[in-house]
């Protein structure tokens, strides 16, 4: 896993490298004193994992985070506790409060190389691999694998390190990552709307200011639109608007 530091203090930078060092599975590309130093390594480098100090002059690392369309997996690192409900609000795999212990790193590390080789097909988050043809896949949920057909998802929704597949009377909830799932999905039956929604384009209702209006359970379901994924769901609604 490609690693980068996102972190204003030297001595915070160098504790965090000491840990990654010991971690086989990571490979640390470059330490960060700053969000636009980071935002520069993110557009040259193909970046896995991020450890994201939150105060920071200019630009936070919560803010840094929320201008990312497409962020790799990341670790907040911070001093401030009161920051924590924010950070997993922003789908942030985990917290590390300063000063970050050995066991305490190590547990978030091994929490990353688990969500890492999800997204990489390895975990057995999906048994399928979706090809064309296929109308439907199954996915591992209670200690089994469950058969799930496209045409029946109203929309799946991020939870953490999980995702919940939404159907008219059913759920399934399963480990896997929005990324891992939303890369195995048939396009453009099925669309990123927002960085916790994928929606069933076929289930779609209206669009009301930014929100997509689907029926679920006989009511109306508003899902909200995401900035970053506005431009895209627009442009495959004009391609059948009349």
């Amino acid at each position: 896993m490609n690693v980068i530091i996102v972190d204003d203090e030297p001595l915070a930078q160098d504790v965090l490298e000491t840990y990654i060092e010991n971690i086989p599975e990571f490979n640390l590309i470059k330490k960060c004193s700053n969000a636009f130093e980071a935002n520069e390594a993110l557009k040259n480098e193909e970046i896995d994992l991020m450890f994201l100090d939150i105060q920071m002059p200019q630009l936070t690392g919560t803010d840094f985070l929320k201008s990312l369309s497409k962020p790799p997996i990341v670790i907040f690192t911070t001093a401030y506790p009161n920051y924590a409900v924010e950070g997993f609000e922003l789908n942030a795999l985990d917290y590390l409060l300063k000063p970050i212990s050995m066991d305490r790193f190590l547990k978030a590390a091994n929490k990353a190389i688990d969500q890492y080789k999800l997204a990489q097909g390895e975990g057995g988050g999906s048994s399928s691999t979706m090809e064309d043809g296929e109308d439907f896949f199954f996915v591992k949920a209670d200690k089994k694998l469950i058969k799930v057909n496209y045409d029946d998802i109203l929309y799946i929704e991020g939870l953490k390190d999980y995702v919940i597949i939404r159907m008219e009377n059913d759920r399934v909830i399963t480990l896997q990552t929005m990324k891992s799932l939303e890369s195995k999905m048939p396009s453009p039956q099925f669309k990123r709307i927002h960085r916790s929604y994928i929606v069933n384009t076929a289930r779609i209702k209206a669009i009301v200011g930014n929100m997509v209006e689907i029926i679920e359970k006989s009511q109306p379901k508003h899902l909200p639109i995401g900035k970053n994924y506005r431009e895209e769901l627009l442009a495959l609604i004009n391609k059948n608007r009349i």
